[in-house]
């Protein structure tokens, strides 16, 4: 079995449900953004340039968004934690996706790249 399937399938189906139905949201951001399977986890690349990634945290057993440019991020529901580039998203699988709130922080995101200014 490959590596990104597992990863999916090792989950509760609802978090299995809401990171599959995260995959196809980041995907559909932007033609030039193309999953790639790096670190043991699935990350998503923007033109080649790590873009962001999917996990489950260890400590709130919730799925997340992790965006490779976060630091270059005000929102105050992105969580920095110990990480010195990186922001999460962090998602509630029993509710529904906010989709225009995701939507709205990877197209900022992929404006940084299309700046040129990652």
């Amino acid at each position: 079995m490959k590596p990104e399937i597992s990863f999916y399938s090792q989950h509760k189906e609802e978090i299995n449900a809401c990171l599959l139905a995260l995959r196809q949201v980041i995907l559909k951001q932007d033609e030039a953004i193309s999953p790639v399977w790096k670190y043991g986890m699935p990350f998503f690349c923007y033109k080649n340039k790590m873009f962001c990634y999917l996990w489950v945290h260890k400590k709130y057993k919730l799925p997340y968004i992790g965006l490779v440019e976060g630091l270059r991020f005000d929102e105050p529901f992105l969580i920095q934690e110990a990480r010195a580039r990186m922001k999460i998203m962090l998602i509630n699988p029993n509710e529904d996706l906010p989709l225009k709130r995701i939507e709205d922080i990877l197209q900022k995101g992929i404006g940084f790249y299309k700046s040129g200014l990652t």
